[in-house]
């Protein structure tokens, strides 16, 4: 029993923007340790040119040995139409699109303008209606940059609201919010979600933030007040987008895992095995920084995780 879900991003959203490559045997060894620990659902990588993002290289390997996991739901990023169809290929269970609502963004980052990157959403979701029922992924619509952008600046809240709706109209599974560059603070973060979850109700999901300033947990705090309860984060507070000058890294899994267990809040996910995989992490990626306020302080001595 889980009162919220965590998804853990390193591997993909983590490692693109590593200064260091992980060699592959260590990516399966890192993955596999947070599976161990209880996480359900993990984003392997995505699948975008070698060229533009070689840590992603091998993903179609990974997605292989993910799906080997006996419960682990395998998601992996897509950023256009072929990517779809090589995450078809390799049998991710889930497929993430980045719809960024910043318009300098969306060109650096995927080449298209968001009308022309929801046309490929669609696109995606009629090829899937093709597929065997049980052999379809789910699809979520992120739309990223949704607390500002360091390209544009400030990003209109009617602009995240519409495409928010538009994905939800297209047919994604789900819709999430990410603060792609980490400018969010929590009362943009409630009032926002609020306006979505207004207009597409329970299709809107996920958040997904970046701690560039200091306030991503703080920012999860205030979407799970608002209802949310799926959350990616990152082990380390590894991350960031290549193409979005200034991002770093995710929200620390480790964290976010503390803040909702001393809490109350069920995760599902055990401390002490996170920090084994945390152990995988730093030896797959040695000459990487890794952050995160609860490994370095351990756990209280009063602390019980919820049963």
């Amino acid at each position: 029993m889980r009162d919220v879900r965590i998804c853990e991003v390193g591997p993909r959203d983590g490692l693109q923007n590593a200064k260091h490559l992980m060699p592959t045997e260590a990516k399966k060894r890192w993955i596999g340790a947070l599976a161990a620990a209880g996480l359900e659902e993990i984003e392997v990588g995505s699948f975008v040119p070698p060229k533009l993002i070689p840590a992603m290289a091998d993903t179609l390997e990974i997605v292989a040995y993910a799906r080997t996991i006996p419960g682990l739901r395998v998601v992996a990023l897509a950023p256009n139409f072929k990517g779809f169809q090589r995450a078809l290929e390799a049998g991710a269970h889930k497929v993430t699109f980045p719809v960024s609502a910043s318009r300098l963004h969306s060109q650096a980052n995927v080449r298209m303008s968001p009308e022309q990157m929801i046309e490929e959403v669609q696109k995606c979701i009629r090829e899937r209606e093709k597929l065997a029922a049980d052999k379809r992924p789910g699809i979520e619509g992120a739309v990223s940059t949704a607390f500002g952008c360091t390209l544009q600046g400030e990003v209109p809240e009617d602009e995240v609201v519409r495409l928010a709706s538009r994905l939800a109209q297209a047919g994604c599974d789900a819709v999430a919010l990410a603060d792609t560059v980490g400018y969010a603070n929590p009362a943009q973060v409630k009032r926002l979600f609020r306006r979505v979850r207004g207009e597409i109700g329970a299709r809107l999901e996920g958040a997904h933030f970046h701690n560039t300033r200091g306030l991503g947990i703080a920012n999860a705090l205030a979407a799970y007040e608002e209802g949310v309860r799926a959350f990616d984060s990152s082990m380390g507070g590894l991350g960031g987008c290549p193409f979005a000058p200034g991002a770093s890294g995710n929200v620390i899994t480790e964290d976010l895992v503390f803040m909702f267990e001393s809490m109350g809040v069920r995760t599902g996910i055990s401390l002490e095995k996170l920090f084994l995989a945390r152990e995988a992490l730093v030896a797959g990626l040695p000459d990487e920084p890794v952050y995160g306020h609860t490994p370095a302080a351990g756990l209280p001595k009063n602390f019980r995780q919820v049963a």
